[in-house]
C-alpha cells in the first residue's frame, strides 16, 4: 500500500495571521504530532501553500473574500514556524486556488492508494483537494483527520465534515 499525507495551507496568515482563528492555533500540535507519526509509520508527505500576489484584490477570490492574505514572500505566506522544520525537504504545491489540480494529478501519477489530508480550512482548501484527489482514485481511501483540521467556523467545518462523508472520504 502506497501512503500519502497531506499538509493543507498550514501557514501563518491561516493560523494567527490576517485570517487566523483559535481554532487554527489550537490544532497545530496535533498536526505536528501527525506529521511525525506519519514519518515514522514511512508514509510520504507533502504540503500545499496557498499562493497569491500583489494583485489580489483583483482578482475573483480577493472580491468575494477582501482580506489580503498568503502574499508571496510574505511572512503570512510561510509555512508555520512550528511545522517549517518538517516541510523543509518535502515537496510543496503552491496553488492560487482553493484546490490544487497539480496535486490531484501528483498523487495519481504516483499511484498512492492511502492518503489522509490534515491542515486549513476544512470548509475551503481541505474540502475541494480532498474532492479532487476522490475524483482522480475513486477507489483510494481518502480520509480526513478531524483533530487535525479547523475551519473557518465551527459551523462551516461541521458542514464539510459531512460532506465529506457523504461523498465516501473517511472522517477519523
Amino acid at each position: 500500500m502506497k501512503k500519502l499525507l497531506v499538509v493543507v495551507d498550514m501557514q501563518k496568515d491561516f493560523i494567527d495571521g490576517a485570517l487566523g482563528t483559535k481554532e487554527a492555533v489550537a490544532i497545530v500540535p496535533a498536526v505536528v504530532e501527525k506529521i511525525e507519526d506519519a514519518a515514522l509509520e514511512g508514509r510520504d508527505i507533502v504540503f500545499t501553500r496557498d499562493t497569491h500576489f500583489d494583485n489580489y484584490m483583483d482578482t475573483q477570490e480577493g472580491k468575494k473574500l477582501p482580506v489580503p492574505h498568503c502574499i508571496k514572500d510574505t511572512e503570512g505566506w510561510q509555512i508555520c514556524v512550528e511545522l517549517a522544520p518538517y516541510a523543509k525537504d518535502k515537496k510543496i504545491f503552491d496553488k492560487i486556488t482553493f484546490g490544487s489540480v497539480e496535486l490531484m494529478e501528483y498523487i495519481k501519477n504516483s499511484e498512492y492508494d492511502d492518503i489522509e489530508l490534515i491542515g486549513l480550512c476544512t470548509d475551503i482548501c481541505v474540502i475541494s483537494n480532498a474532492m479532487l484527489i476522490k475524483a482522480a482514485l475513486p477507489e483510494a481511501k481518502i480520509t480526513v483527520i478531524d483533530k487535525c483540521m479547523a475551519g473557518v467556523t465551527p459551523a462551516s467545518h461541521l458542514n464539510a465534515i459531512e460532506a465529506m462523508k457523504m461523498c465516501q472520504i473517511e472522517v477519523i
